[in-house]
């Protein structure tokens, strides 16, 4: 799996990119070299071969065949061991001067350059050269060649070193590809630890600018940026919620403490009911707005430095013993699953608030006689796993969706007192945790599973 996905990772993709790239440039460079080294010498064969076909056709407008003929001898013994090619045809066929035996059956005196391999007088080997051939006069004809062998074998030497080269070129590319993309991945490291940081709840965290004007310099000043903005609306929103939960909570305070001297100072049976049903729906107003509160304050991230490392198993046994009395009271039993031991970093509050909604939810729609359960267990090396279940008639599928929403209440539960933020709340708290909620079949009831991270 870790081979498959190194396989279709972007970094594995830049690198056979860049080795890619490397190794076309360099094969062009290199062919380019082999072309322009191989044309030159032929070019420069060519040349050679124009120039000693244009003396020796001067020779024969001022002097004649003859004079080619003796030209050629000169030549040739002058020099015995020259790269040049001559040989001079009379009309009747035969060869009248030159160290080419024979007129080469395939070769067209129109004055063209070709390349073949020939046999010189005094060889034993043919050889490679560049020929031309030329008709002087009826019937007489003129080879005119340069031998291009040493040329060849230069240009031969020169592609082994190419192909030494390309062959070099294979680890060398393959190796700037993997720093080019070690080079990239340490930039873009650099700035995937600040937002981890920060989504782990540290605010204050800043990519570290290293000076350079590139595009990764250019995204860390506007990611610091984002954060910086980040940290201002996250610091009003704390002013806010606080501010909102102290003066909204005084005047509810006060009007609780106001509805319980007026029920003290009446009589009226009528008026008492009716205070009785204001205090209850006060109560309810402040729980809702507390709960409400909480769930912005987790959602904000507000909370997550508060972690610290729990004692998950007296947790679960003290809000156990806290709702034990309450649920048997209900008709149903408590049962807890926990192991001999298990921390873990959470925050104790939040936790306690979620795992406590969840008891009672159950409470409200568990149904007599069952079972509430409270589970918790090591979820991998660095996860638990918390989970309270029912058995009642739980929530179906479809509507699971609709009882996450903020403020979502089912129809079963429309006749029961609650706001619709409890499962809001545990969702919140699990995501502040890095983390997710579940709720799941319990068969028969519901199972709502906490994976903390």
């Amino acid at each position: 799996m870790r081979l498959r996905g190194l396989l279709r990772s972007s970094t594995f993709g830049f690198v056979i990119l860049v080795f890619l790239l490397q190794l076309v440039s360099a094969a062009i460079i290199l062919l380019t070299v082999q072309h322009l080294t191989a044309g030159k010498a032929l070019r420069a064969s060519e040349a050679k071969v124009e120039e000693l076909s244009a003396v020796l056709r001067d020779r024969h407008a001022r002097r004649g065949m003859d004079g080619v003929a003796i030209a050629i001898g000169g030549r040739i013994a002058a020099d015995p061991g020259t790269d040049a090619v001559m040989l001079l045809v009379g009309p009747a066929g035969g060869p009248r001067a030159g160290n080419v035996a024979a007129w080469p059956p395939n070769l067209t005196p129109d004055g063209h350059v070709h390349v073949m391999d020939l046999y010189r007088i005094g060889h034993d080997r043919p050889e490679r050269m560049v020929v031309s051939g030329q008709a002087l006069a009826a019937g007489v004809r003129l080879l005119t060649g340069n031998v291009i062998d040493d040329d060849l074998a230069l240009t031969e030497i020169v592609e082994e070193a190419m192909l030494g080269a390309a062959l070099l070129a294979i680890p060398l590319a393959l190796l700037g590809a993997i720093v080019a993309a070690r080079v990239v991945d340490a930039q873009i490291e650099r700035i995937a630890r600040t937002v981890h940081a920060v989504a782990a709840g540290d605010l204050t965290q800043r990519v570290p600018m290293v000076g350079a004007e590139d595009a990764f310099e250019i995204l860390s000043r506007e990611v610091n940026a984002m954060l910086d903005r980040i940290e201002r609306l996250v610091g009003e929103l704390r002013l806010v919620t606080d501010g909102l939960a102290h003066d909204l909570r005084s005047p509810l305070t006060r009007l609780r403490a106001t509805l319980d001297r007026a029920s003290a100072a009446t009589g009226d049976p009528v008026a008492l009911a009716a205070l009785d049903t204001v205090g209850h729906e006060a109560e309810t107003l402040l729980r809702m707005l507390t709960t409400a509160l909480e769930i912005s304050r987790a959602e904000a991230g507000i909370g997550r430095a508060e972690r610290v490392d729990t004692d998950v198993v007296a947790l679960i046994e003290d809000l156990a013993e806290l709702y034990g009395p309450l649920v048997e009271e209900g008709g149903q039993r408590l049962v807890c699953s926990v192991p001999p031991v298990l921390h873990h970093p959470l925050h104790r509050a939040l936790v306690g608030q979620a795992i406590a909604n969840l008891v009672d939810n159950a409470l409200k729609y568990g149904g007599a006689g069952g079972a509430i359960t409270l589970s918790a267990a090591a979820e991998g090396a660095d996860s638990i796993r918390i989970s309270v279940s029912d058995e009642g008639a739980g929530i179906a599928p479809t509507d699971r969706a609709e009882a996450l929403r903020r403020f979502g209440r089912l129809d079963p539960a429309r006749h029961v007192d609650g706001a619709g933020l409890g499962l809001s709340l545990v969702a919140a708290v699990a995501r502040l945790h890095d983390g997710v909620m579940r709720l799941e079949d319990n068969a028969p009831g519901l199972r709502v599973v906490l994976l903390l991270g």
